[in-house]
Order: structure tokens, then C-alpha cells, then sequence
């Protein structure tokens, strides 16, 4: 089986979106921490108070690690910057969808397979039923390792919508269906993504046709346009000429993009 067929799991119960929880978790962690000592550290100083021990370790452990502690902590070290230095919170808070799509596989897909379809269609709602026939799906096609029982199948439908509400895909409430919002990519948002595919090497082209954009709704064709628009403001200057694409960067790493998305 490959990793992709067994990528799904149950992972998202430890806590879906949970925002504030996660903002708390940066302003506690430290470059270089591991995530035993940064559940230990929340117990110490008691961050969420009205949680048990073992809850708490489960969001430090099994939520925010996975998440932002990767590659020895850079996400969490760029979006503790962010946190200190006033970035808007709307963008900090899709930068954590991001990040949570990247480490949930099934909650990557179903953004890009349910959520963007039924939008694009013009559809206003997203259903319990459209949740539990992608899992259902998804087991068909072998994405899970072992096939799940109803009872899981519908915890987990429950919880790939309600992280959809904790970043602001669907709206709140009601637990059947749950109205469509609009959904856009931040500028900040888009620069960050460009630059972090940038520094891990992709070549320019590759950049434009990376499948993380598909969480945002974009297509290769929009990438690019949606590029062209930010090079306006000078963070870098970008051709095109058929498929291929050549960008002229400005920052030599993430820290000088940064600093300069924190200036504006």
C-alpha cells in the first residue's frame, strides 16, 4: 500500500482547527523544543487549565506537533514571528490552515474534492452526507489502512466539517448541513506560500502548479495571475512566457520575507 492510500486518520479528533489553542502553543514554545517537553511545559504552567493532563498532552502532541514542528519547527518558528510582530490574524489564521491541510491528508482532500467542488458549483450548503460519502469513498479507494466502522466514519465526517467552521470555509452550527462561505486567499497569505515553496527548492514553474494552491481553490492558470497582481507591491518581478515561468526574487530567506510582509 502506498503512503497516500494509508494517509487518512483519525488525527483530527485531537482538535480540529482549535485556533486559540494553537496561538497559545506558540507564544509557550521555543526554537528547538520538542513536543514532550512542550506538553510537559503546558502542564507546568498550567495553559489549559480547565483540561486534564492528558489533554493537554494530546493537543501539544498529537495537534500542534504534527502540524507546525516538522522540519525542525520552522512553520512554528515563522508563524511565531508572525504572532509577535502584529501580522493580521486572518492571515495567520489561514497560514494554520495551511498547515493543518499539509499534515491532515483527509482534510487536504476534502477541502479540494468536497468543499471546492460544491462551491464552484454554486452549491450553498455542504451536508453530513457529503461528509460521510468521501470517507466512504475514501475507503474504497484504500486510503485508510484499516477499514473503519460506522461509528468512526461518522465522527470523522463530524470533524472534517467542523474544521472547515474553525477556519471559516462553512458557517457555524447545525449538524446535519452547514452553509458555504467564501473563502480567498490573503495577499500575505499568497507571498508566504509562493516564498516557503521557493526556499524548498521548486522551480519557479513548479511553484505555480504546486497542489497546495488547490486548498485555495486556484488552478495553475490563476496561480500566475494571482502572482502577477502581488509582484505589483515588489516583492518580486515575475515573466511568463506559455508554460514556462521565471521569477526574480527579492528575499534571500523566509525571515527577510517576514520582516518585510510585517512592515506593511
Amino acid at each position: 500500500m502506498t503512503t497516500i492510500e494509508a494517509s487518512y486518520t483519525t488525527q483530527l479528533q485531537a482538535g480540529l482547527g482549535m485556533i486559540p489553542e494553537t496561538l497559545d502553543l506558540l507564544r509557550l514554545w521555543e526554537p528547538g523544543m520538542i513536543p514532550a517537553r512542550l506538553a510537559e511545559k503546558v502542564i507546568e504552567e498550567g495553559l489549559f487549565s480547565r483540561t486534564t493532563a492528558r489533554r493537554a498532552r494530546n493537543l501539544a502532541v498529537e495537534m500542534f506537533a504534527p502540524r507546525y514542528l516538522g522540519s525542525k519547527g520552522e512553520a512554528a518558528s515563522h508563524l511565531k514571528f508572525l504572532q509577535n510582530h502584529r501580522f493580521p490574524h486572518e492571515a495567520l489564521v489561514q497560514l494554520c490552515f495551511l498547515y493543518t491541510a499539509k499534515a491532515q491528508r483527509i482534510f487536504a482532500d476534502f477541502v479540494v474534492e468536497v468543499y471546492w467542488a460544491k462551491y464552484s458549483g454554486g452549491a450553498a450548503v455542504i451536508t453530513r452526507k457529503d461528509a460521510e460519502g468521501f470517507v466512504l469513498r475514501s475507503l474504497d479507494t484504500g486510503k485508510m489502512t484499516v477499514r473503519w466502522s460506522e461509528s468512526t466514519v461518522r465522527r470523522v465526517s463530524g470533524y472534517l466539517l467542523g474544521c472547515c467552521a474553525d477556519f471559516g470555509l462553512v458557517a457555524e452550527g447545525g449538524r446535519s448541513e452547514r452553509t458555504i462561505q467564501r473563502f480567498s486567499i490573503r495577499a500575505e497569505v499568497a507571498l508566504y506560500l509562493a516564498h516557503e515553496l521557493h526556499f524548498a527548492g521548486l522551480s519557479d514553474t513548479a511553484i505555480t502548479q504546486h497542489p497546495d494552491w488547490l486548498l485555495f481553490g486556484f488552478i495553475p492558470g490563476e496561480v500566475l495571475n494571482r502572482l502577477k497582481s502581488l509582484s505589483h507591491d515588489g516583492h518580486f518581478l515575475i515573466q511568463s512566457s506559455g508554460e514556462l515561468v521565471q521569477i526574480s526574487w527579492k528575499y534571500r530567506n523566509m525571515f527577510e520575507l517576514l520582516h518585510a510582509l510585517t512592515q506593511r
